[in-house]
């Protein structure tokens, strides 16, 4: 019998198996074979350069640094609030009120509006000249602000933006709320215990599998990031560096360019800074997830 659900398991699996293997690991090889060789689109055929384009991402790239600032900034940014924002908004939705579902929708909306739409509408509210945000300001007497011109200012008005957009994030916390056992809230309210104590005693701690999975998935989304470039830098993709993020200068570098090699250098240190932090997060998570089921 074990044999039987082994062979069926296996069999079930090839399919996944093929199209990580054709869509994912092949391609991720190719790209990095290709990152040792010169191949833009006017050379008939690529020629290898060895470890050159490495050099010359670290040494004479003046973008790259720029880049890997840019994106690792408005990760921490993004990931940071949206993980606390979304958690909130998950506790207060939690609760039983009236409409509920019809708030829970409401939060969940902005997740599945098209992307260029989201950042369109918030261009508007940015504007200087007639945004919304702006006549606020305005109206208390403080000078308009450049929100997506303003170096200071473009990263943290993006980060706004996806912390809006994070329904996806009150959605699993919301699943995750609803499988705390209520009967430790119970044990807890006997003892005396007031709501914040039961919060970072007892909900965090049941918590902890649903926000490693939500601060690993939101992560790796929030540093592909590519949108707000294309839509807000435009042509003076020099002037504002703070839009030149990695997915972007890959983007750039090899549909622009036309230097597919050299895009193909970037992709692959973009995926081993990646593979980084995910490997931090999972080295690190044994110290603070919390299974209900295990003996710690």
């Amino acid at each position: 019998m074990a044999r039987q659900e082994a062979r069926a398991a296996k069999l079930f699996l090839i399919p996944a198996f093929l199209g990580l293997t054709f869509l994912t690991y092949l391609p991720l090889l190719a790209v990095f074979i290709l990152s040792f060789f010169k191949w833009t689109a006017i050379m008939p055929q690529p020629i290898f350069i060895g470890f050159n384009n490495y050099i010359k991402l670290f040494t004479r790239d003046p973008f790259f640094w720029t880049s890997m600032k840019v994106t690792l900034l408005y990760a921490v940014l993004s990931v940071g609030i949206s993980m606390i924002y979304s958690l909130t908004l998950a506790m207060l939705l939690n609760r039983k009120m009236p409409a509920r579902g019809f708030f829970r929708a409401v939060f969940y909306v902005p997740y599945i509006v098209p992307a260029m739409a989201v950042y369109m509408s918030w261009g508007l509210l940015y504007n200087p000249d007639f945004g919304v945000f702006n006549a606020l300001l305005a109206s208390h007497g403080i000078n308009k602000i450049a929100f997506l011109a303003d170096s200071k200012f473009i990263i943290p008005s993006l980060a706004v933006i996806a912390v809006w957009a994070c329904g996806n994030l009150i959605v699993i916390f919301l699943a995750g709320l609803g499988n705390v056992p209520r009967v430790y809230h119970e044990a807890a309210e006997i003892d005396g215990a007031s709501g914040w104590q039961r919060f970072i005693n007892i909900t965090i701690p049941c918590m902890t599998p649903i926000i490693f999975y939500n601060l690993l998935m939101s992560l790796i989304a929030n540093m592909q990031v590519v949108v707000p470039s294309l839509i807000y830098a435009g042509s003076n993709r020099t002037t504002y560096p703070e839009y030149t993020f990695m997915s972007f200068m890959m983007y750039r570098t090899g549909f622009i360019n036309n230097d597919m090699s050299y895009a193909a250098a970037i992709s692959f240190i973009f995926f081993l800074l990646i593979g980084v932090f995910t490997l931090v997060l999972f080295a690190t998570s044994k110290s603070w997830l919390f299974y209900e089921e295990g003996d710690k």
